[in-house]
């Protein structure tokens, strides 16, 4: 987290530089404050809340690259091997992503759709609900994917994202026959934002 934080500061002290080249129509040094929904997939699953911090550089005036660091807090949802289901306690999950956009337009309303691929740091959980048991389940990290879409008026964003994550199997005790049964966790998680665009103004 230090080094992330060192690499987030890093780029909004350089923030304010402009290009070189005297053709561009923004300042290539942005960072995207967001807040937002997170829906989980899956029966049973609790939808909760997010908040994203994405530095980013502009390789053209229509493509920019970026990392975003998102913190998304849901209960996630969960099936036994027998079938049936429920979700988890609510917790925060986290993700870092290295992300690409392309905007459509260079006016001052720009649609744009893009994605990006990463580490999603996934929450601890507690398994309740089967048999009498109650487990608890370590946190583990994922490589995920991410698609989106949506539109910038000046310096409002607004989106929608996609994480593809894949399922998780872990084992919960199950005190009525005394053996480990598996479950499967559902990971994958939309993501509805909005949120304000520091910087990449027009020159």
């Amino acid at each position: 987290m230090k080094n992330l934080l060192f690499v987030t500061v890093l780029l909004l002290g350089i923030f304010t530089a402009h290009a070189q080249d005297n053709d561009r129509i923004f300042n290539p040094w942005k960072v995207d404050l967001s807040l937002g929904a997170a829906i989980p997939q899956g029966q049973g699953s609790k939808g909760g809340g997010l908040f994203v911090l994405e530095p980013k550089y502009a390789v053209v005036d229509q493509l920019w690259v970026g990392l975003r660091i998102e913190a998304a807090v849901m209960a996630r949802s969960f099936a036994y091997s027998d079938g049936s289901s429920s979700s988890t306690s609510v917790s925060a999950s986290a993700s870092y992503l290295v992300t690409g956009d392309f905007y459509f337009t260079t006016t001052n309303f720009r649609p744009f759709i893009g994605g990006g691929a990463g580490l999603f740091r996934l929450a601890s959980a507690t398994v309740d609900g089967y048999s009498g048991s109650s487990s608890d389940i370590a946190s583990t990290a994922k490589f995920g994917a991410m698609l989106r879409a949506g539109f910038e008026i000046g310096h409002f964003r607004m989106g929608a994202e996609y994480n593809l994550i894949g399922n998780s199997v872990n084992q919960a005790y199950d005190y009525a026959t005394g053996n480990n049964q598996n479950v499967t966790f559902k990971n994958s998680y939309l993501g509805i934002k909005a949120g304000f665009v520091f910087g990449g103004r027009r020159l």
